[in-house]
């Protein structure tokens, strides 16, 4: 989506807007929100500050679901969808690596012993990650499978 440099300033202004109307609920008031570009076009707020674990929660749980409210709500008020991804101090960006990492031994795994890997259930955005980090190693080819909690991905080998 092409927009203007103005169009982005009013995304990420009423995207900050939101968090900040949110932390307040958290107790949260004396933090620092960096805004940047992302890699897909995506808009990453990135909040940093004292005793910010409980935004991150067990396994970012907590931090998936402030995501999930400030792209709904931002995207009601801009009357448009545009990817809002919220971080707290690089976790996430952390988390990525360890999966492209995952991904990658996965991939070399399957290549190797010419058979499926089975990776742990994952999140939506986990499970993207790894789609992506091997999408153009043409050695092997992902798909998701499972059900909700327990849907995972698969490495195969291409043949």
């Amino acid at each position: 989506m092409d927009l203007t440099d103005e169009e982005l300033d009013h995304v990420a202004d009423t995207a900050i807007a939101v968090l900040k109307d949110i932390l307040k609920y958290f107790n949260i008031s004396e933090v620092t929100i960096d805004e940047y570009d992302g890699d897909e076009g995506e808009l990453i707020l990135d909040i940093t500050g004292p005793d910010l674990a409980v935004l991150i929660g067990r396994h970012g749980r907590t931090l998936e679901a402030l995501q999930f409210i400030v792209s709904a709500i931002t995207v009601k008020n801009i009357g448009f969808r545009f990817p809002v991804i919220v971080d707290i101090e690089g976790y996430k960006n952390r988390q990525r690596q360890k999966i492209e990492a995952l991904a990658r031994s996965a991939a070399a795994k399957a290549v190797k012993i010419h058979r499926s890997v089975k990776l742990r259930p994952m999140s939506p955005y986990e499970r993207r990650i790894v789609h992506v980090a091997l999408r153009d190693n043409e050695r092997v080819r992902t798909a998701s499978e499972g059900e909700g909690s327990a849907r995972h991905v698969v490495v195969l080998p291409s043949r």
